[in-house]
């Protein structure tokens, strides 16, 4: 392989690793409250809304329903406002975090939910407020299900990211289309295929430590 497919493999790698983070940040900053009040907000819960929560559920479903290559093509007018082109590595982000955003929500919604509701009917019965109880019980026994679920939606965005080079965006899913697919370069393509397999290991293991660093349980069980 030439000094330049290397290049580009890099750059190719610096803008998925950039949309990626991008795009994660900002599902995670709009996601992780949205799955929290999906959790909390069911009849007779502690911030009960069921109308609210009812219609948030279905908005959340529908975006999620939606697949990822048509809500790419379907937001373009909606791209261009935001990202000023609906082209490249900064377009990208656009779609990408529409599509992290419920994903997000829904895997933070379980998380919360399997808190032992014991813990909250404790928290209650010591006067705590409904967002103490979020605060300071809720989110920290939940920590290692968010950190798991906040790598699932990192591992599903970088397949995204690799989608997204089929309708004009940038990084390594471009790179194996115009290289490995149109120019038959099939070493191309490889390389591309290795280069996401090992951000998805990498990925994956680092949030999985992350998870057992903030499991509360672990150092019991570890004890057993």
């Amino acid at each position: 392989m030439s000094a330049n497919l290397i290049n580009l493999l890099i750059e190719s790698t610096l803008q998925t690793l950039y949309m990626v983070a991008v795009s994660g940040l900002l599902g995670a900053v709009f996601g992780l409250p949205l799955g929290v009040y999906l959790a909390t907000s069911q009849r007779g819960e502690l911030l009960s809304s069921p109308l609210v929560n009812k219609v948030l559920g279905l908005v959340v479903n529908a975006l999620r329903s939606v697949p990822f290559i048509i809500l790419v093509v379907a937001i373009i007018p909606f791209t261009r406002t935001i990202a000023g082109t609906s082209i490249g590595t900064t377009a990208a982000i656009v779609p990408l975090t529409l599509a992290a955003i419920p994903f997000i929500a829904r895997l933070i919604e379980n998380a919360i939910r399997e808190v032992d509701s014991g813990l909250i009917e404790a928290a209650r019965a010591m006067g705590a407020t409904p967002f103490q109880i979020i605060v300071k019980v809720l989110v920290p026994e939940a920590l290692p299900g968010i950190a798991l679920g906040l790598t699932l939606a990192l591992v599903s965005l970088i397949g995204f990211s690799a989608m997204v080079g089929a309708v004009g965006g940038e990084g390594l899913g471009d790179l194996g289309i115009r290289y490995g697919y149109q120019r038959f370069m099939p070493e191309v393509m490889a390389a591309v295929v290795v280069i996401l397999i090992v951000l998805v290991q990498l990925v994956q293991s680092c949030g999985e430590w992350i998870a057992r660093l903030v499991d509360k349980r672990a150092p019991r069980n570890r004890g057993q």
